[in-house]
């Protein structure tokens, strides 16, 4: 198939273009490069695929409407996985218009794209964050998620939003994923698993909010990619008869689904895991919570297991020793 992803230079877009490469699809990726981090890792990623001759990457910003208008009319895309997106929480207190171009008319155009194209299946990237401070656990897609506490979460909520009025109006399928805390190699410099494993080797303190009381559902990202490539062949249908009282139930051709492991990990542990990974004795420097932060998540994984047949299989020990093995590699320490 010929294949668009959205964010090709990212965590998650590099390993889902790789994937999605080895079984020889065509894959046109596009990604800004903006520098929210080092963008020499963005790159290394792009030449970690230049290998692949189905595999084309052009430097295009989502919200550069002709652009993207010109991407779409030049070639016809089977599938659309887009990953794109200002990321980051904390960096959407200081920073909050560049989640508005972004993640609101970036995510709007590549809409207009599906819709004038009719690609047959779009799948986009939402986030754990639009569960906010949600008490219940697990946090099931069927929660109401109105009051998000970040910026960056809002935005995640709207693209759901903004897709479902799409696929009412346009017949467009389209499935979501809240992605739960994505690690593995090749990840994000900003997030903690690049950060912990940086401060242990380098014997600095390692900044620990809320005191160590957090705990997140730690997702591999081989884990994540293998829902994505399962996902994209799981076509949502219109139901006519459904209710629509929810996004499990509604009318369009929409879906919804958490991607995580599917079991929550205290943030100490995984500290400790690391240690075991490193060698090292970690120094933890204790810290208040932070704005826009949560106590914990955790994903009921029950419906895409249901609708393709798959669980996160890679284990917190496990994933934190791939990563810190690549991690020493491509820093050569």
């Amino acid at each position: 198939m010929n294949i668009l992803i959205t964010g090709m230079a990212g965590f998650i877009g590099h390993a889902v273009a790789k994937r999605l490469a080895a079984e020889g699809h065509d894959i046109v990726g596009i990604d800004n490069l903006n520098d929210y981090y080092d963008v020499s890792l963005k790159q290394a990623r792009l030449d970690d695929l230049a290998a692949w001759p189905n595999v084309r990457f052009e430097r295009l910003d989502l919200a550069d409407r002709a652009g993207m208008e010109r991407l779409f009319a030049d070639t016809r895309f089977e599938r659309v996985i887009h990953l794109a997106a200002q990321a980051g929480v904390r960096y959407s207190l200081d920073n909050p218009h560049v989640y508005a171009q972004s993640n609101l008319v970036g995510h709007l155009n590549v809409l207009e794209g599906c819709r004038h194209q009719q690609v047959p299946h779009l799948i986009y990237a939402s986030s754990s964050s639009v569960y906010g401070q949600n008490a219940q656990v697990p946090f099931s897609t069927a929660d109401a998620v109105d009051h998000p506490i970040s910026l960056y979460a809002a935005t995640k909520k709207a693209n759901e939003l903004m897709t479902h009025s799409y696929s009412h109006l346009y017949g467009i399928p389209a499935t979501g994923l809240r992605f739960f805390t994505v690690y593995g190699p090749w990840g994000r410099p900003d997030m903690a698993m690049f950060k912990f494993t940086r401060a242990i080797l380098a014997d600095e303190p390692l900044p620990v909010f809320n005191h160590g009381d957090l705990s997140r559902d730690f997702t591999y990202i081989d884990d994540i990619v293998e829902g994505v490539v399962r996902i994209m062949q799981a076509i949502p249908e219109a139901d006519p008869d459904s209710p629509g009282a929810s996004p499990d139930q509604s009318t369009a051709p929409f879906a919804l689904y958490n991607i995580g492991h599917g079991s929550p990990v205290a943030l100490m542990d995984f500290v400790h895991a690391l240690e075991r990974a490193t060698g090292r004795t970690a120094r933890c420097d204790f810290k208040p919570m932070q704005p826009g932060d949560v106590p914990r998540t955790w994903a009921d994984t029950d419906a895409l297991f249901e609708k393709v047949g798959y669980r996160p299989q890679v284990g917190v020990d496990e994933g934190v020793a791939r990563f810190v093995e690549w991690y020493r590699s491509f820093h050569g320490i």
